[in-house]
């Protein structure tokens, strides 16, 4: 039904918008999980370290995570648009020198400019979309399709990823952003409106570098430990991340407009929902990632096959997002929070049935019965969180639900794929530190391979163990916690 408050062109400027806003949407999400089949052509090409391998999965996230908060207030200062417009430009010159990049460390450089302007784009164009919805109902359905638009690029980054690597080299995966990119550019200007808030808050730079250097220097620690051991520089490293950290949130409690509103904590329902945004996508990165690995390198499927196999999961999750209001409305919000946990913990459970010579079925089954409860997270996260503060606080909530996600995504290569390289490293023939840089070294023999890929396999049902048992955890803690009827 149109909104008859509006004036028919009106309406189709606001709907035109949100079409110029959503590919940007799907870029940022899909370049969060676009790696996950293609690592192993990347690691071949520039022969990673153990430790490099993970950043370059993980440094967008961590990047994008970290800043998205900052990146709210400085819109809100000084303008929306004008922001998305920066941001496109500079996701799109980390794609290009992504895409022809010729060592890890310049990946990973890449990977984070890219990362400086995914964290402007997810705040900037939830306010623009916002602002172009005056009518409250139509507004929700445009913010609606915004995170449904949001879960669909984490689902389908992998397949897209997979179906270009079939024919083209593996920078192709960042090129398609560039004509994205250039499309937008020229599209915003005429389509959107600037929009800025009149009650803006200084940003705290000191609580910016905290959490920062914190988050980058503490999973820095954990991934060299998992790859080398421990030393005198990592536990060093570790120790003053962890500070920074600490320091961070208690300046969050002292200064009068803090990056992260620690008091909206307080409320169990808002942070069930926050978890339930972070813990879901810690599994969820690290069992792409490592699932990837598996069904190329142990399995030994071609990226093309290995994508097909991914298509049940995603199709089943992108349902489950449609769908989840019909869910709601027949088990309410309470159960169905409390399903996306069980759901993905059962999913994740079945990858243990996996083994070196057979494991397609049960991989297919682990992603479609997950992709129900992933489907259910990504869509009820945001709308909860919300819900559960009060309205003047309903925009410092929606950004931590979106960096909940960011950060989940992130920090599941960082601690459950770190756990995957301890395991490998204890376990394997001792190589390489990884599993595809083991298989790429000339000579070996059937003995060695065969220990390879059983310790890879060893390292996947570690993280799939361990990542299931604490969404177990957190799905009885949101049955206990939570009030039977949670607000609307």
């Amino acid at each position: 039904m149109t909104d008859t408050s509006l004036p028919r062109s009106q309406h189709r400027s606001a709907w035109l918008g949100l079409i110029a806003v959503l590919p940007l949407v799907l870029l940022v999400a899909m370049d969060g999980s676009i790696l996950y089949l293609a690592m192993p052509r990347v690691t071949s090409a520039l022969m990673p370290t153990a430790d490099q391998a993970l950043w370059i999965l993980d440094i967008y996230g961590f990047v994008v995570g970290s800043l998205l908060i900052a990146f709210g207030n400085i819109g809100d200062r000084y303008g929306r648009l004008r922001l998305i417009m920066i941001g496109a430009v500079v996701f799109g010159a980390g794609s290009l020198g992504a895409a022809y990049s010729q060592s890890p460390m310049a990946l990973i450089a890449s990977r984070a400019l890219m990362g400086l302007g995914g964290a402007t784009l997810l705040p900037s164009g939830l306010a623009i979309v916002s602002a172009l919805f005056p009518d409250p109902r139509q507004r929700a359905q445009a913010i609606g399709i915004f995170a449904a638009t949001f879960a669909a690029g984490f689902a389908i980054g992998p397949v897209l990823g997979g179906l270009l690597l079939q024919r083209l080299e593996w920078g192709a995966v960042f090129l398609i952003n560039v004509p994205v990119v250039l499309g937008f550019l020229v599209a915003a200007p005429v389509l959107l409106r600037e929009v800025r808030s009149t009650a803006y808050g200084r940003i705290d730079l000191p609580s910016l570098v905290l959490s920062f250097a914190g988050i980058l220097l503490f999973t820095y620690s954990l991934k060299t430990a998992a790859a080398y051991g421990l030393t005198a520089m990592q536990s060093a490293a570790g120790a003053v991340g962890l500070l920074a950290i600490v320091l961070f949130l208690r300046r969050q409690t002292r200064i009068a407009y803090p990056l992260l509103d620690l008091a909206l904590f307080r409320d169990r329902i808002f942070s069930i929902a926050i978890l339930t945004g972070l813990l879901p996508l810690v599994v969820w990165s690290a069992a792409g990632y490592l699932s990837g690995i598996y069904l190329q390198s142990v399995l030994g499927f071609d990226v093309f096959k290995a994508a097909l196999l991914t298509l049940p999961g995603a199709i089943v999750l992108m349902a489950t997002c449609v769908g989840t209001a019909r869910v709601v409305d027949a088990i309410g919000r309470r159960t169905a929070l409390v399903a996306t946990h069980f759901l993905i913990a059962t999913g994740v459970l079945l990858l243990l049935l996996t083994t070196t010579d057979s494991g397609v079925a049960a991989f297919i089954a682990s992603t479609v019965v997950a992709g129900m409860g992933y489907g259910l997270s990504f869509s009820l996260v945001a709308e909860i969180a919300v819900s559960a503060v009060p309205t003047e606080r309903a925009g410092a909530a929606g950004s931590i639900a979106e960096t909940s996600n960011e950060l989940g995504n992130a920090l599941g290569i960082t601690l459950l794929g770190s756990l995957a390289a301890l395991s490998f490293r204890l376990c394997g023939p001792g190589v390489a530190g990884t599993l595809n840089e083991t298989l790429d070294r000339p000579g070996l023999s059937s003995e060695t391979v065969l220990q390879a890929n059983e310790a890879f396999l060893t390292g996947l049902h570690v993280a799939a163990g361990v990542g299931a048992l604490s969404l177990l955890a957190l799905g009885i803690v949101a049955w206990l916690w939570l009030p039977k009827k949670l607000p609307e």
